[in-house]
């Protein structure tokens, strides 16, 4: 391997690394709105199919809507139901589980955490709201697991 070919490698591993650090600060202490905008960018910069572009952005506003209210009260949790610190990329990415979005939807459902957003996307996404103990389509749980594995390889 030549001397250019290790400094490219290197400059792309110091990047990330960077741009890792990044998202793990907005996560930490950012607000929807600029979670959501660094998401927007980054969708953009990707040649991604115009289906997960046009779902990723009302998927993680679905998600955060919730968990930013949980962080900024200090009471974040795992979808096991365990304490958690800091919210963080992967958190998210716990959450972003089609089962354990339900379960946070019904959890929250009716409590002073607004869980409007998280209602249309599952609802939007086949999910009988009035009756938790009812399955959701497979065909739903698929393309949701595809959209997950998209905004992963954002972050």
């Amino acid at each position: 391997m030549g001397n250019y070919t290790k400094m490219i490698l290197f400059y792309k591993m110091i990047k990330e690394r960077f741009m890792k650090q990044q998202t793990y600060e907005l996560f930490k202490n950012g607000s929807l709105d600029e979670i959501i905008e660094v998401l927007d960018i980054e969708l953009q910069k990707r040649n991604e199919s115009p289906i997960w572009k046009d779902r990723a952005i009302p998927f993680t506003t679905a998600i955060l809507s919730v968990l930013i209210p949980l962080r900024d009260a200090n009471k974040l949790f795992d979808p096991e139901n365990k304490c958690v610190d800091e919210l963080t990329p992967e958190l998210f990415l716990r959450w972003s589980d089609f089962v354990s979005l339900k379960m946070l939807y019904f959890k929250f459902k009716g409590s002073d955490i607004d869980t409007d957003a998280l209602g249309k996307y599952l609802f939007k996404n086949n999910v009988n709201l009035d009756r938790e103990y009812l399955d959701f389509p497979i065909a739903s749980y698929n393309l949701h697991q595809g959209l997950s594995n998209v905004i992963k390889s954002l972050f």
